[in-house]
């Protein structure tokens, strides 16, 4: 018995040190990852001074079942209309789920926007942006996005603005505006290992689950609207 226990000492002090080392890694890496785009998070005055900018990329959030957005996505739609407005870019590309028949973040978005009063045609709607990463990867690979402002919270625009690095797009992000909405905290969480495992999907550029036809950012976003055109 007392061999047992020993042993069992033995094996859980070895998983103890992994988990601390394996912590310690993706702190480190959390810090890389903020530090290196540090800089390209900016405000909504300087996003004005920014010149030739292919679209402002709104990432989706929740919505209600009686198609409405929830309040983290109203206001990353209110940021990103404000920008929009003032002129930073002519258009407006509303990346988010909408994989089911009865779950769909992005014409939420667009209605909303259509609805404070943007043009239809310039509201691109991504249905197949699943994830961060999807987002970006086919705002770059379909969309032939080459330099964007990216509309989120600040506590995951650095893993955004790294994934956007990472495809080679020009990318600056402007945060919605600073609120602590319900279950911060597990998001905050989530997002600490999101950071970690993103920075290896930045290096491996796995292909999104939907890939699809090339669509011209510069065109009509009326292109997108029906999910049979999901790409």
């Amino acid at each position: 018995m007392y061999r047992f226990l020993k042993i069992m000492w033995k094996l859980l002090l070895v998983f103890c040190v992994a988990c601390g080392v394996g912590l310690l890694v993706l702190l480190g890496i959390n810090i890389y990852v903020k530090v290196s785009v540090k800089e390209r998070i900016i405000t909504v005055q300087e996003a004005g001074e920014l010149s030739e900018v292919d679209c402002i990329i709104v990432l989706g959030a929740g919505v209600y079942g009686d198609k409405t957005p929830s309040p983290m996505l109203e206001d990353r739609l209110i940021r990103g209309i404000e920008l929009y407005k003032q002129g930073s870019s002519p258009k407006l590309l509303m990346s988010g789920d909408h994989g089911g028949l009865y779950y769909d973040e992005v014409n939420v978005m667009k209605n909303y926007a259509i609805e404070q009063g943007v043009p239809s045609s310039d509201i691109f709607m991504d249905h197949a942006g699943f994830s961060t990463y999807e987002s970006m990867y086919r705002a770059k690979e379909i969309f032939g996005a080459d330099k964007v402002i990216i509309v989120t919270q600040r506590y995951h625009i650095s893993r955004a603005l790294y994934l956007a690095k990472a495809m080679g797009i020009d990318a600056y992000g402007v945060a919605a505006e600073d609120i602590e909405y319900h279950g911060q905290y597990s998001r905050e969480v989530r997002e600490f290992f999101a950071r970690g495992k993103d920075f290896l999907t930045a290096i491996f550029k796995p292909k999104p689950a939907v890939m699809g036809h090339s669509i011209d950012i510069s065109g009509d976003g009326d292109v997108t609207n029906d999910k049979e055109n999901l790409n």
